[in-house]
């Protein structure tokens, strides 16, 4: 009986660690696509270039600076994304453990219960710290676009009032 146990566990174990292993690829494979789509906009952005040579210098390093932000803050939300579901994975995997460690059915609805409430937690403080950087990188991105209107009208305005020579 205790052997069986023993193999029982062993198996557990055995099969976290596979859950584990496809979780690591799983985040890998995100970072990757994240890493894609990043350099994806800067090959569009930087394909736009050319598109917009009519357009004053001011206002292309603008856009430019503008497309960066987000650039960065799309990696940030990648890089968040892949630690939180790391963090999420040894989370599991502890509380597999603690559930193959279990002596009774209390003990099981105590760490299954705690596993819902840390799982919540940690889903309602992800979505902060993604709230937060999505706020982040669309305030960095706005901020060179700002400038540039605000120097255009500027420009259109003391245009306008100069009087007209004939």
């Amino acid at each position: 009986m205790a052997t069986a146990n023993k193999t029982a566990a062993a198996k557990g174990v055995e099969q976290m660690e596979q859950a584990v292993a496809a979780g690591k690829q799983t985040v890998e494979k995100a970072i990757n696509t994240t890493r894609e789509q990043v350099e994806k906009a800067s090959t569009a952005t930087l394909k736009g270039y050319d598109e917009m040579t009519s357009l004053n210098k001011e206002q292309v390093d603008a856009f430019l600076a503008a497309a960066n932000s987000l650039s960065r803050g799309i990696e940030d939300m990648g890089k968040s994304y892949a630690a939180f579901a790391q963090a999420s994975m040894d989370s599991y995997m502890e509380a597999s453990k603690a559930l193959l460690a279990a002596r009774s059915l209390n003990d099981v609805v105590d760490i299954q219960t705690g596993l819902a409430r840390s799982s919540m937690d940690a889903a309602v403080n992800e979505t902060a710290k993604v709230s937060e950087v999505v706020m982040k990188a669309a305030g960095e991105a706005m901020q060179p676009l700002q400038s540039s209107f605000n120097s255009m009208v500027s420009a259109a305005m003391e245009k306008a009032s100069k009087p007209v020579t004939l």
